[in-house]
């Protein structure tokens, strides 16, 4: 019969210990990873969006700029 070799108790409760702390960090990653992605869309809809209003907003007032303290808003010069 061979003998079988085995690190000792302690060090086994260390390597499983370093593994599962590797592994919550691990799916912590994966978790920040697509929270970032969902913000991402979320950016690129609200950019769509504010795009879209600055369209309805100079068809209406023409080019201007709008101060977003308190609604007033000058005429923009435009270059011909």
């Amino acid at each position: 019969m061979s003998k079988v070799n085995k690190v000792s108790v302690e060090e086994l409760e260390i390597i499983k210990d370093q593994s599962v702390k590797m592994n919550n960090a691990l799916n912590n990653i994966g978790a920040l990873e697509i929270r970032k992605h969902e913000l991402l869309h979320s950016i690129a809809d609200l950019n769509r969006e504010i795009e879209d209003n600055k369209v309805k907003l100079e068809e209406k007032y023409g080019s201007i700029q709008i101060n977003v303290e308190d609604g007033t808003y000058t005429n923009v010069e435009t270059e011909e």
